[in-house]
C-alpha cells in the first residue's frame, strides 16, 4: 500500500488497468470481480465519449448480471479450447517470425536484465498477454521504472502483438464478455501507444 501511495494518481490508474487486464486474460473472473466491474465508476478524466471511456462503460455493463460459470465457459472455449485455442493469448502468435532471433528468448533476456522471471509455479510462456500486462504493472507500480524503460518494454514486446490479439478476441464467434474485455484492452493499449509515441 505504501508503494501505491507514492505513485502519481495517473500512474496508479495505469497500473490498475494493466493489473485488471492481466487478471482477466490470465483466468476468467470470479463472481466478486464481476460484481466489482459491474459496480465500477465511469471514466470521466478522458471525457465521457472518449474511446477508452466508452469501452470501459461497455465492459462494466457486460459484467452486470453475469454468472461466473458462464464466463469461465467462454474463457475456456476461446483461449484454452481442446487442441488449438480459437484465440491464442500468446504474443508470438501475432508476430512475424524472424530467422535472426527468437522473440521469446529476447523477452526472457530483457526480463532477466531487469530482475524479473517467470515464477516456478507458472507453466505458460512469458509472452502470454496477461504476463506482458503484469510486467507493465510491475514496472510502473513496484519497480517505479522511468518512462523510457516502460516505453521500451511496451513497444518491443506488448504493442507488436496487442492489435492482432485484441482484433482476434473481438472477432471470435464465442466471445461475449471477452469481446468487451478486448475492446477495452485495445482502447487502453492504443492510448498507451499514443502516449509513448509522443515522447
Amino acid at each position: 500500500m505504501q508503494l501505491a501511495a507514492e505513485l502519481a494518481p495517473e500512474e496508479q490508474v495505469r497500473a490498475n488497468f494493466y493489473a485488471l487486464l492481466a487478471r482477466l486474460f490470465y483466468a476468467p473472473p470470479d463472481q466478486d470481480l464481476l460484481g466489482a466491474l459491474a459496480a465500477a465508476d465511469e471514466i470521466v478524466a478522458e471525457g465521457e465519449d472518449s474511446p477508452l471511456a466508452l469501452a470501459w462503460r461497455h465492459l462494466t455493463r457486460a459484467a452486470a448480471g453475469l454468472e461466473e460459470a458462464t464466463v469461465r465457459y467462454e474463457y475456456d472455449s476461446v483461449f484454452v479450447g481442446t487442441g488449438k485455442a480459437a484465440v491464442s493469448p500468446y504474443a508470438g502468435a501475432y508476430l512475424r517470425q524472424s530467422a535472426m532471433e527468437n522473440p521469446l528468448v529476447v523477452l526472457r533476456n530483457f526480463l532477466a536484465a531487469h530482475g524479473l522471471a517467470r515464477h516456478d509455479s507458472v507453466h505458460e510462456p512469458e509472452d502470454h498477454v496477461a504476463a506482458l500486462s503484469d510486467v507493465m504493472r510491475h514496472l510502473i507500480a513496484e519497480q517505479h521504472r522511468d518512462f523510457d524503460l516502460q516505453r521500451e518494454f511496451f513497444m518491443r514486446f506488448l504493442w507488436p502483438a496487442a492489435p492482432g490479439f485484441c482484433t482476434a478476441a473481438i472477432a471470435a464467434e464465442r466471445t461475449d464478455f471477452y469481446k468487451a474485455v478486448a475492446q477495452f484492452a485495445r482502447s487502453f493499449f492504443e492510448l498507451e501507444h499514443a502516449a509513448f509515441d509522443m515522447h
